[in-house]
């Protein structure tokens, strides 16, 4: 089986477009982004070519809380701010599949695509530290999107959000109940979003998940997805 590939620059835009910040500016080579309270994927710097100290001080001097999102090829950037202090956190793995790799026959109401979301579904992201300021990322989403809701044992078990564009899928913000882990809850959701983005028409299916989550990217791997890419962001 040949490993599935996702060029960088698709990558950033697909995440870009299902999961948008509220704003966006640009300062010098840089892109500044209003997460409006929405996590730090949504309101991370980023650089598009080159920069000099000088775009890095107005860089500094315009974000209240300095935050940067490091890309595989952003090795300049990343020396950069190591020497000024900028410290790494939350390294980040990209997986992609074909969507027909990830499709499966689901149980009735295993796991079940709907948009808006129903309230145990907000009340599961709610329980997985998922408010207000993420759902409306959802919201702002303009392409093709529904929420997932995964049950086990005839209870609420899981939740996962799904948009695409063009043909692209991508899986964000899924959780799944302490209770309910290991017992296919997350599995589940995987091929209720593949099942969905197919219907869709998409072609792929991605995500992103921290480095450091191990039960999550063994599962990933167990079905078959690819690592396509990975970034940290380095704060001030």
């Amino acid at each position: 089986m040949t490993p599935e590939t996702l060029a960088p620059d698709l990558l950033a835009e697909v995440m870009e477009a299902t999961w948008p910040p509220a704003g966006r500016r640009s300062l010098g080579p840089f892109t500044l982004r209003d997460g409006a309270g929405g996590g730090k994927r949504v309101s991370a710097a980023s650089v598009d070519g080159a920069f000099s100290d000088a775009d890095l001080d107005a860089v500094e001097a315009a974000m209240a809380e300095p935050l940067m999102l490091i890309r595989e090829a952003d090795t300049t950037l990343d020396s950069a701010l190591d020497r000024r202090g900028w410290r790494v956190i939350d390294p980040v793995v990209a997986y992609a599949a074909r969507v027909e790799m990830l499709t499966a026959d689901l149980p009735p109401l295993a796991a079940f695509p709907h948009w808006p979301p129903l309230e145990i579904a907000r009340a599961l992201w709610a329980d997985g530290g998922i408010g207000p300021a993420r759902l409306a990322v959802m919201d702002r989403v303009q392409g093709p999107k529904t929420a997932l809701l995964a049950r086990t044992d005839d209870r609420p078990a899981g939740v996962a959000f799904v948009a695409c564009h063009g043909r692209e899928a991508m899986l964000h913000a899924l959780e799944v109940r302490p209770e309910q882990r290991r017992k296919g809850a997350a599995q589940a959701l995987l091929h209720a979003a593949a099942n969905w983005a197919a219907a869709e028409g998409a072609s792929r299916l991605s995500l992103v998940v921290t480095r450091q989550n191990a039960a999550a990217r063994a599962l990933y791997a167990r079905l078959g997805m690819s690592v396509v890419g990975q970034y940290h962001y380095r704060m001030k």
